[in-house]
């Protein structure tokens, strides 16, 4: 089945229809998805923030992100769930569009970095300093804020381009 099959198969179907013609779920929806963002990126800024050293340095690394990985995990499966009810609703703006995959892979990839460099940090035996890569840390929180930031534009930008 091709992309333009597909995406109409979804514009077509009952659910789909049902989201779009109900004039206060998108609206609905999109705040709730934007709430979520806003909890995302708040966490990312304090997390990677306090782990390149430039905030909250009187707390340990293991305080901050202990503190603020639940809220991003929560506000990611929040996004997961806004994100598919908008995919269904408009599907032609979202499955055949480049940016949109552009932010996903971004996401992915922010998801990943999460991953390999916060976890750690929550093991109570865990200093820092005496990390394998610890020269990779503030980098790694850097480069984490910046894919964050870039996911932030390209949300923005699947509205303009089609």
């Amino acid at each position: 089945m091709a992309i333009d099959e597909f995406i109409r198969a979804v514009y077509g179907s009952a659910i789909s229809t049902g989201i779009r013609e109900t004039s206060w779920i998108i609206p609905a929806v999109q705040s709730i998805h934007i709430l979520g963002i806003a909890v995302v990126i708040g966490s990312a800024i304090v997390m990677d923030l306090r782990l390149a050293g430039v905030l909250a340095t009187d707390e340990s690394p293991q305080a901050v992100v202990r503190r603020h990985l639940p809220w991003m995990w929560s506000a990611l499966a929040l996004l997961l769930g806004t994100g598919f009810v908008l995919g269904l609703g408009e599907p032609d703006r979202v499955v055949g569009n480049v940016v949109f995959w552009a932010k996903m892979g971004l996401v992915l990839c922010a998801f990943i970095l999460t991953l390999l460099f916060r976890y750690p940090i929550l093991h109570l035996d865990y200093r820092i300093e005496h990390a394998r890569m610890a020269k990779l840390i503030k980098p790694l929180a850097w480069v984490s804020l910046a894919i964050w930031v870039a996911v932030i534009f390209c949300g923005r930008w699947i509205a303009y381009a089609q």
